[in-house]
């Protein structure tokens, strides 16, 4: 992927983040102090972008997620616990009631 694209889909996360968050909260647990893995973030990424038409390979969806996860550090979404997970700081991600969140949603299976 030549650099100028790469920047480009860097600034289309940043610049649209909260779209982001809304498809990433629909494929994972996403909650105010709750842990968040880089291989989330990375498969996110990719994710996302592929739903918009855009093919990432793994290794640039790696560099695009590692970036931007250092971007919502420096917007204190994500407070770093390790080279690999972070904790989100976002009160956008707060439970409104206490208890199991998932306890309406019925799964699948038997």
């Amino acid at each position: 992927m030549k650099n100028m694209n790469f920047n480009n889909l860097l600034n289309s996360l940043i610049n649209n983040k909260d779209e982001f968050f809304q498809y990433l909260r629909a494929k994972f647990p996403l909650f105010h102090n709750s842990n968040f893995f880089f291989r989330d973030l990375q498969f996110g990424v990719k994710g996302y972008f592929e739903k918009k038409g855009i093919l990432l390979s793994y290794s640039d969806s790696e560099k695009l997620a590692r970036l931007f996860s250092e971007k919502l550090i420096e917007q204190n979404i994500f407070v770093r616990l390790s080279d690999n997970a972070w904790k989100i700081n976002s009160l956008n991600y707060i439970t409104k009631e206490p208890g199991d969140p998932f306890k309406n949603i019925q799964l699948g299976g038997n």
